[in-house]
């Protein structure tokens, strides 16, 4: 059976090829000027709105990455009121929403404040607000004190793809990794959110929620390095678009000796595409922004104004007359009637694809 890198008694000395790195990075640190140089000609209401999407991406997808679905409406809202964002249609949000807000909204809004096993709880805390991940009983708001094992297949045939440090250990491995991460050391933050990301997700310190948590240190540490709390790309929404490349990477860098180059590639080139795929985003919120001016004098009722917010956010679906009349709690003649009215206006036209039911989209 291997080591796991862990076991090596040269851990945590990492090391790396520097000359490859260093070429993607610069590429990173390129881009990223680029990001902010773009958001600082945009006026604050649009910077405000590409600030809410991506950070609305961010926990949406953090959350995917582990199977675990909420609600876009909700997590929004959240994000909305704890920014202090006013808009139309803001939703009431559960329990386990408002936790990993709360958290994500911590590491990037209060990045410059160092990070501690009470800090670290405190989110922990937060993500698990029942005491309960899915249907088991889990410790929370501390370290774990069970061994640590990510297992996958049948019962009686289950394959160990890694065993976390024994949970004696937990507490002084913790130590060395905070201490190393409030250090205001010489090297790149963005490197050194990559090394955070893999350092943590190897010790697995809690129960559950190792995952997540180790992208909100990822997001802390890329909020220092762009010495900002403004978030205008999401690097949870790259991960889960090439999850199953991060947890080969994981799985595979796990059994080094102590070089993770292999690693560092990895997550340097997911955040350069993570970069170039907030344009979109950015594009999307100019288009929505347009579009708003150029209605600014049309009659509208709060009904339409909150569906073609939905519509500008993008809807999920088939926009259907049944499914306005549900979303704005309204008659389906009322709903029909608003639909219509938007045709008329050039704002809606009916979907090509014809069938039986009829479904609307943005002109």
């Amino acid at each position: 059976m291997p080591k796991y890198i862990y076991q090596y008694d040269s851990w945590p000395h990492f090391t790396w090829d520097e000359e490859a790195v260093q070429v993607i990075l610069g590429k990173v640190r390129f881009l990223q000027g680029k990001l902010f140089g773009q958001m600082g000609t945009l006026g604050f209401s649009l910077k405000e709105e590409t600030m809410l999407s991506t950070l609305t991406l961010d926990v949406l997808k953090s959350s995917e990455i582990e199977g675990v679905k909420l609600n876009y409406e909700q997590v929004r809202s959240s994000i909305a009121r704890r920014l202090g964002i006013e808009y139309a249609g803001m939703v009431y949000s559960d329990r386990d929403v408002e936790g990993v807000v709360e958290m994500m909204l911590d590491a990037t809004q209060n990045y410059q404040q160092p990070l501690d096993d009470e800090r670290l709880f405190g989110w922990h805390a937060a993500l698990f607000p029942t005491g309960r991940s899915g249907m088991h009983k889990i410790e929370t708001a501390c370290y774990r004190t069970g061994e640590m094992q990510i297992v996958s297949g049948p019962m009686g045939r289950e394959k160990v793809h890694f065993q976390s440090p024994p949970p004696s250990e937990v507490p002084r491995q913790m130590a060395d990794f905070l201490n190393w991460l409030n250090q205001d050391i010489k090297a790149d933050l963005a490197l050194k959110a990559a090394i955070a990301h893999f350092w943590f997700i190897i010790i697995h310190p809690f129960d559950d929620g190792n995952g997540r948590i180790a992208r909100a240190i990822s997001d802390m540490m890329l909020a220092r390095s762009e010495n900002s709390s403004q978030r205008f790309y999401s690097l949870s929404s790259q991960i889960l678009a090439e999850r199953k490349v991060y947890y080969q990477v994981l799985q595979k860098v796990q059994f080094s000796k102590g070089d993770i180059t292999e690693w560092l590639s990895w997550f340097l080139n997911c955040m350069h595409r993570a970069l170039v795929a907030s344009e979109e985003v950015i594009q999307k919120v100019l288009y929505k922004t347009e579009f708003w001016d150029k209605h600014k004098d049309t009659m509208l009722n709060a009904r339409q104004r909150l569906m073609l917010n939905k519509l500008l956010d993008g809807f999920e679906g088939k926009l259907k007359s049944s499914k306005w009349a549900k979303i704005t709690k309204s008659s389906p003649d009322t709903a029909l009637r608003d639909i219509k009215d938007l045709i008329e206006k050039g704002i809606l036209r009916q979907e090509a694809s014809g069938g039986r039911s009829t479904n609307y989209e943005l002109a």
